[in-house]
């Protein structure tokens, strides 16, 4: 009966080791704040530094925005734990004066699986 025992206890341990272990994607800051900005100026783009926290290899599947104005561009390397990776989060403020809040959705293999990014700013109209 010991030896039953000490089996399922070792396969306990084993099983929580193995579901335990995952990634874990964690921003520096989920927030980026473009401040004012010309209507005319061209598109602006701001970096989000995340890090793989957890201690499996970080995957982005996919990242999306509510609007065309806003575009993500997630890596494509896989994210070894400990390492950071760089998302880049471009915004399109001609033809859209006045304040924006803008969410982007990332997808990833972590649990969860979805981070949110967020630019915000003022679009300065005819300059």
């Amino acid at each position: 009966m010991k030896r039953f025992q000490v089996f399922i206890a070792a396969f306990a341990v084993c099983a929580v080791q193995t579901f335990a272990a995952q990634p874990l994607a964690t921003p520096l800051s989920p927030n980026h704040n473009f401040g004012n900005i010309a209507e005319k100026g061209g598109r602006v783009s701001c970096e989000f530094k995340v890090v793989n926290t957890g201690d499996k290899p970080l995957v982005f599947i996919s990242a999306t925005a509510a609007c065309g104005c806003t575009k993500p561009k997630v890596p494509k390397q896989p994210v070894a734990p400990g390492d950071t990776a760089v998302v880049v989060v471009s915004y399109d403020p001609y033809g859209r004066p006045g304040e924006f809040n803008k969410t982007v959705t990332v997808k990833t293999n972590a649990k969860p699986s979805k981070l949110k990014l967020r630019i915000t700013g003022t679009v300065i109209p005819g300059k």
